[in-house]
């Protein structure tokens, strides 16, 4: 027996050792509750299926559940190729039929599972293994030879049904999106430990490890901090959709701009200085410039704003961020043409202490005391918008994208910093998206519960006699109104390019957008900013859509 074999083997021994409650606690569990979360359209009952499994679950199945619903996951073992090889040998398919389902069904994972032969031994001891075991095992044949891969894979799927295979190849392939938000998961595990969810959503926070951390660990209640990292869960504001003067007196309320770049918390700790976005990425090594606050930030300190380029305090676009985003390597040309600067809106930490539930006019107050003094220019206190009446604020807000804004976020000055979207104390009142009305050119099927129908579409603008390709867009209609354009698509394909259909260019559509930049990767020029559909207008023919030169006008304009 090979020295692999061996260690699989005492996994094995090891994990049988263990008392599981039942056969629903294993992967069989998992895959239950990801089929609940995945198909079930009400709120309580994902609730309810989350509270169950931490119920029943091994404390190390919890630790990685939670792990992979918030944005975690393990290391692939295993490439598409190969899983794509073995399942056609298996199914004995032809790889065309294969390559045909996958574009039918959408979901490399999903393809596997239904395509596999039906499960037919009685032997189910794998489905009382734990998630953890299969994610460990993936771990230990990363680096291991392509047929002790193949052995451990096949092997699984030999022993698994059709709905557990689909959790096991989601967890090969990492591509976990399932219907389930970070929220839904803190509320269910307040429900469960009965500890606040602002504790829970702040315990699985930051950069800790699923492979070494226990539960108990993780939702330990303590104050003392040993990940100097960690950054607080962010608060979210509302979209205000009425008029500022239903929120009272101006005197209440404090202005800022709503800047557009990535939000951020800058965390001072132990000497240390991290960087984290909204979305729990660590951007500490992205941006250098940085580097130079942990000499001018006092230790214990957290400040929430945002990533922005600048020069001279004005911001950049947000085109020029994504440009420094994907490097691994910043040049000193990059640092001088797109520098890096923090506005600070927000003081979540002073002194090693939790500022959070104080008021923001407090909090405020400390931030100017602690960031007006520095000359540094990557760092930059965010001011605060003066104004008397809502509608001065009114008239302020259409010089927003002269300002690199997108428009204002409105804070009552006696809120404290809570925790995810609440509604009454933060709002944001954004400027109006930028329109352009177009028509669709191209079709490919989306992901999830829309894997069957077309709803990913590639919008093209008049430029005399042809059509130009200028963006993709995946939400804004109804569900209604996707099935009606899946319907067309499949009246009214041209060609065919794999997973891509060309449709008859005769469905109008109203793009929005929040900005625009000039793009060499385009054909058309021009790169757009959350595009995504505003409306269908049946009330318009495709000989009515706007050109090329409109584009480029708005370009001109709106684009800096």
């Amino acid at each position: 027996m090979s020295d692999f074999a061996n260690d699989i083997e005492k996994l094995v021994v090891e994990d049988n050792e263990r008392d599981h409650p039942s056969s629903s606690t294993g992967l069989g569990g998992f895959a239950d509750l990801v089929r609940v979360l995945g198909t079930s359209t009400k709120t309580t009952d994902k609730l309810e299926a989350l509270v169950q499994y931490f119920s029943e679950a091994d404390d190390r199945d919890k630790v990685w559940v939670i792990a992979l619903f918030s944005g975690r996951k393990p290391k692939r073992a295993v490439n598409t190729t190969q899983l794509i090889t073995w399942c056609v040998e298996v199914a004995g398919l032809p790889g065309w039929l294969f390559g045909e389902s996958y574009h039918t069904v959408g979901d490399l994972a999903e393809t596997i599972s239904l395509l596999l032969p039906e499960t037919v031994t009685t032997n189910r001891s794998v489905e009382t293994k734990p998630l953890h075991f299969y994610i460990d095992t993936f771990r230990h044949i990363e680096k291991q030879d392509e047929t002790i891969k193949k052995e451990f894979i096949l092997d699984s799927w030999k022993q698994m049904n059709q709905n557990e295979r689909f959790v096991f190849n989601k967890l090969i392939t990492g591509a976990f999106r399932i219907g389930v938000s970070q929220k839904m998961m803190v509320n269910s595990l307040a429900k469960f430990t009965s500890l606040e969810a602002s504790v829970i959503a702040h315990r699985i926070s930051g950069n800790w490890d699923p492979s070494t951390t226990t539960f108990a660990e993780l939702l330990n209640e303590s104050p003392t901090i040993t990940d100097y990292s960690k950054p607080y869960p962010f608060y979210l504001a509302y979209a205000l959709d009425e008029d500022p003067e239903t929120l009272g007196d101006t005197a209440e309320w404090q202005v800022e701009w709503k800047w557009d770049g990535i939000r951020g918390q800058m965390i001072k700790r132990n000497n240390a200085l991290f960087v984290w976005s909204r979305g729990e990425e660590l951007m500490t090594d992205k941006f250098p410039e940085y580097h130079s606050l942990k000499d001018v930030l006092p230790d214990g300190t957290v400040l929430d704003g945002e990533i922005i380029p600048s020069i001279d305090k004005k911001p950049l676009p947000f085109a020029l961020l994504q440009t420094r985003i994907g490097r691994k390597n910043v040049t000193k040309k990059n640092l001088q043409e797109t520098p890096i600067t923090f506005f600070a809106y927000d003081l979540l930490e002073y002194n090693h202490e939790d500022w959070r539930n104080r008021p923001l006019t407090e909090r405020r107050k400390q931030l100017e005391i602690l960031i007006e003094p520095l000359t540094t220019p990557t760092i930059i206190l965010s001011p605060v918008v003066e104004f008397n009446k809502w509608d001065e604020l009114t008239a302020l807000r259409k010089t927003s994208r002269e300002m690199g804004a997108e428009g204002f976020m409105i804070k009552r000055k006696s809120s404290i910093y809570q925790v995810g979207r609440k509604t009454g104390d933060w709002w944001k009142w954004k400027i109006e998206p930028l329109v352009i009305d177009c028509v669709m050119i191209y079709a490919e099927k989306g992901s999830g519960r829309r894997s069957n129908l077309y709803t990913a579409y590639t919008f093209a603008v008049r430029d005399g006699e042809k059509l130009v390709p200028f963006t993709r867009a995946y939400s804004g209609l109804t569900d209604k109104e996707f099935t009606e354009v899946d319907s067309f698509v499949k009246r009214n394909a041209i060609e065919k390019f794999g997973p891509v259909r060309t449709v008859k260019p005769e469905l109008v559509f109203e793009i929005a957008f929040e900005g625009i930049a000039a793009s060499n990767r385009h054909k058309s020029g021009v790169a757009l900013r959350f595009p995504r559909i505003n409306r269908w207008r049946k009330d318009k023919k495709a000989d009515e859509i706007n050109t090329l030169e409109d584009l480029k006008k708005m370009l001109e304009v709106y684009g800096k």
